[in-house]
């Protein structure tokens, strides 16, 4: 199946194992929150039991070498007015959102230590972004 839409993670290759599954984690919830068409409906087992939905369409997982990678999909995906998610490495030592929001808001954009990306917009717009990335293995 074809999507309009793309969502794509980027994380730094180096980080720890928990690591880069927090920082998935949290950035793809964030594609969920903002966009509630995202998401799909309630699924139900044959008794009626109700479970959380899933995201409608995957989510692809690239990673960066090297910060400057990270930057570079930021930039070219703030150029071409792709939805951007950051999660920084200040975030691993905040206990809660008001420290996340501090955190992020010491930095201006090109200063920021960037550790993950989550990508949402038009698919190739996306791609145009993320060129010359690699999927996660």
């Amino acid at each position: 199946m074809l999507y309009d839409t793309k969502i794509a993670l980027v994380l730094l290759a180096d980080l720890p194992t928990w690591q880069k599954r927090n920082v998935a984690a949290f950035l793809a919830s964030a594609v969920a929150i903002q966009f509630p068409a995202t998401h799909g409906q309630v699924l139900l087992n044959n008794t009626g039991a109700p479970y959380l939905p899933f995201l409608r369409q995957p989510v692809l997982v690239y990673q960066a070498g090297q910060p400057q990678e990270l930057h570079r999909a930021f930039r070219r995906a703030k150029e071409r007015g792709v939805h951007v998610g950051i999660y920084t490495e200040p975030l691993f030592a905040t206990k809660g959102e008001a420290e996340n929001v501090a955190a992020i808001a010491r930095f201006a954009d090109e200063d920021q230590p960037l550790v993950g990306l989550v990508l949402y917009g038009e698919a190739k717009l996306l791609s145009k972004a993320l060129d010359g990335l690699k999927l996660h293995a």
